[in-house]
């Protein structure tokens, strides 16, 4: 897995006519995030939520991009009730899925870019990666989100979310996939994740 030079990145991706895809993972519980909203004046609105327990709804997720194709936006949810013995997020073989599916669906290789985060370097990601040709993994700068279009989508996802009275983990699961569903029709809205990043956009390769 190489640190991230972009520009390297690009060069390997148009000569494979690989997909960039930017991966993250990310987390939302009953809590609803807090936001400004319409009142009468002298009364505080109150959103009552079912913040107790230990439900959350994991996300992994990555922004596709490629010269000539519709941006795409592939993820997967996992949810945790609280119960003994369920994961509370992903692990490798859970990646390694998404991973396949994603290659599956692009129908093309791979350029991976994701960030440091330990389980993206165990010995099993490591032989996952090595045992598809079709993936090549570079690694962000430590400390730079604000590179990844991916923490863009969280955001989103996170804001249109807030002050949302989810009771259940079901309820909780179905309106992170609402979301989520959403903005993969939205292929500007993906581009300007990436424009966002202050990176541009793979180019094709000359003939």
């Amino acid at each position: 897995m190489a640190p991230l030079p972009m520009a390297g990145g690009k060069r390997v991706a148009a000569r494979r006519a690989a997909w960039i895809c930017f991966a993250d993972e990310c987390g939302q519980t009953l809590k609803a995030h807090k936001a400004t909203t319409w009142a009468p004046k002298g009364l505080t609105p109150v959103v009552k939520v079912t913040a107790k327990g230990t439900v959350r709804v994991s996300v992994a997720g990555l922004c596709c991009y490629r010269p000539g194709q519709r941006s795409r936006l592939i993820y997967r949810t996992l949810l945790y009730r609280g119960r003994k013995g369920e994961p509370k997020g992903f692990r490798e073989p859970d990646l390694i899925l998404l991973l396949d599916a994603a290659h599956q669906q692009l129908q093309a290789p791979i350029v991976l870019v994701w960030d440091g985060l330990s389980t993206h370097k165990t010995p099993a990601i490591r032989a996952a990666i090595a045992a598809r040709p079709w993936l090549r993994v570079y690694q962000l700068p430590a400390y730079a989100p604000e590179l990844n279009p991916v923490e863009k989508v969280w955001s989103t996802m996170k804001g249109s979310l807030a002050n949302l009275a989810v009771r259940t983990a079901n309820e909780l699961a179905t309106a992170v996939k609402n979301r989520l569903k959403r903005m993969q029709y939205r292929t500007s809205l993906i581009d300007g994740y990436l424009t966002g990043t202050g990176l541009s956009p793979p180019t094709p390769a000359r003939p």
